[in-house]
């Protein structure tokens, strides 16, 4: 059972002041994907949701955003914690998350088991919020799309093999379709489902 501490703890410090700069980088890091931030402001969720995917949760998620768990976060005290800090109730539906947190080393289900948004309402889907072990030293993706200027390089580490399948499948179905956020630690990236990804070429 999850002790007081850790459900009332571990939020922002400054909770709007905090909020609206966390927002601030996400919709820059939406609006250039594949740049890493750094979050000025994070929190100490409990275990093992890590700081920046904390963030993301406290920021984002209200009583209006079903947020959809890992069975490992959904065993711990992070429920509680969304609950307690966001109002954002927690369902077993991943067509019914409007938000889907993923720890790190988890096993994630293909995207298209999530809420893909439909062609007249394409934000009615999903984003997930996937922690890795690093946003370096990993598998080296080149990224296109809208808000990158020629192409980027990102080398996330800790993503599976099926990854880019799995983003390639989402790409083919634009507008519909997931977003990504992923984070390590303080830092995030942000993964629109404009952007295309490929491998680099060694």
């Amino acid at each position: 059972m999850a002790s007081q501490s850790q459900i009332y703890a571990g939020a922002f410090a400054d909770p709007v002041f905090a909020a609206q700069s966390v927002f601030r980088d996400l919709m820059d890091g939406f609006a250039r994907p594949g740049t890493t931030k750094r979050l000025a402001s994070t929190s100490t969720p409990p275990a093992p949701l890590g700081a920046a995917a904390g963030a993301v949760a406290l920021t984002l998620c209200d009583h209006d955003t079903p947020v959809w768990l890992t069975p490992a976060l959904g065993k711990s005290a992070v429920p509680q914690w969304i609950a307690f800090h966001t109002g954002a109730a927690v369902t077993t539906s991943k067509t019914e998350a409007r938000f889907a947190f993923i720890e790190k080393a988890a096993a994630f289900p293909g995207f298209d088991q999530f809420s893909l948004g439909t062609q007249e309402y394409p934000d009615r889907s999903t984003t997930l919020v996937i922690e890795v072990e690093a946003l370096t030293g990993g598998q080296a993706f080149v990224a296109k799309g809208p808000g990158i200027k020629d192409q980027t390089e990102l080398a996330v580490k800790g993503l599976p093999d099926v990854f880019l399948e799995f983003w390639t499948a989402n790409r083919a179905i634009f507008p519909r379709g997931v977003d990504l956020v992923l984070t390590a630690g303080d830092k995030l990236v942000c993964l629109p489902r404009t952007t295309r990804l490929s491998l680099k070429e060694a």
